[in-house]
C-alpha cells in the first residue's frame, strides 16, 4: 500500500497541500479530480518522492519513502507526466526503453527479460507501429502514449498518472484508461490518475478524492463524490448530476446560464 500520512507541501512561504490523508492499495484506480490550482500535480510529485514535503510522510508498505534510495524508489513508483520533454533524436523504442533503467545491473546493460518488458509495453499502448519513428516527430498525443508506455516498461505495483488523456482524441482517452483497467486487473496495480472529465473518472475510478485548494473536500465511491452539492462548491458553476443511462454511474450535465 502506498500511504500520505498528514502531508504537507510548500513552494516557499506559500502551501499548497495542507495535511492530506491518502491510500493507494493494490487492485484499484483512485481518481484525483479538482479545479485548475487545487494541488493535484504537487501531490503526484510528494507521492512520487520528487517533491520534499514540509511535513507528514509518505509510506510504501511501512517504509518511509525519504529513506529509500532514487533507484529503489523507482523500482516501486512509477509516474506519467503532464507533460515532459522527451529526448527528439531518439525513438519510441528508445525512450520506452529507458522504462527499465532502474532494473537494470551495474553494467546497465538489458537482457532478454528487460526487451520483453518494452515490447510488452509498446503493445499494451498501441505505439508498436511507432517504435522506429523519433520522438522529434511525434504529436502530444503520441507522445503522451509513449510516457505511458514508458511507464508500464517499468514494471511498478504502483503507478501514478497526472493528467494523461489531456492530449488524447477520444479513442485514444478511452483505449489508455482501458488499458489502466486492464492493468489493474491483470497485474494488481495500484493506480492514482489525475483526472479533469469528471464523466470519465466516474466511469473508470473505482474511488474520487476530490481536492480543492489544497484539502481534501470528499472522498469515496464516484457516486459519494460527484453529486451537485459538492462539485457546484468546488468548480462555481451551475451543474446537474444524473445517472449515466449505460452505466447508473454519476453523469455530470453542465447548465447553461
Amino acid at each position: 500500500m502506498l500511504q500520505a500520512r498528514d502531508l504537507s507541501v510548500a513552494y516557499g512561504d506559500k502551501t499548497v497541500l495542507h495535511q492530506v490523508g491518502l491510500r493507494l492499495r493494490p487492485g484499484e484506480i483512485l481518481g484525483l479530480i479538482g479545479p485548475n490550482g487545487s494541488g493535484k500535480t504537487s501531490l503526484i510529485r510528494a507521492l512520487s518522492g520528487v517533491l520534499r514535503p514540509s511535513s507528514g510522510r509518505v509510506l510504501v508498505g511501512k517504509v518511509d519513502l525519504a529513506s529509500l534510495p532514487e533507484a529503489q524508489r523507482a523500482r516501486q513508483i512509477a509516474v506519467v507526466p503532464q507533460s515532459a520533454e522527451l529526448p527528439s533524436s531518439f525513438t519510441v523504442l528508445q525512450c520506452v526503453a529507458l522504462g527499465r533503467t532502474p532494473h537494470l545491473n551495474w553494467l546497465g546493460r538489458p537482457g532478454p527479460a528487460d526487451e520483453a518488458k518494452v515490447q510488452a509495453a509498446l503493445r499494451a499502448a498501441e505505439i508498436e507501429a511507432l517504435a522506429d519513428r523519433r520522438t522529434g516527430e511525434l504529436s502530444g498525443g503520441e507522445k503522451q502514449r509513449v510516457l505511458l508506455a514508458r511507464a508500464l516498461a517499468q514494471d511498478c505495483p504502483f503507478l501514478l498518472l497526472d493528467e494523461p488523456t489531456a492530449h488524447l482524441d477520444l479513442h485514444h482517452q478511452v483505449g489508455s484508461l482501458e488499458l489502466l483497467r486492464r492493468m489493474v486487473a491483470e497485474r494488481k496495480l495500484a493506480v492514482l490518475v489525475a483526472m479533469h472529465d469528471l464523466n470519465l473518472a466516474s466511469i473508470y475510478a473505482d474511488r474520487l478524492m476530490l481536492l480543492v485548494e489544497g484539502r481534501i473536500r470528499a472522498e469515496g465511491a464516484p457516486a459519494a463524490v460527484l453529486t451537485r452539492e459538492t462539485l457546484q462548491t468546488a468548480y462555481q458553476v451551475p451543474l446537474q448530476v444524473r445517472a449515466n443511462p449505460k452505466h447508473g454511474s454519476p453523469w455530470v450535465v453542465l447548465e447553461r446560464s
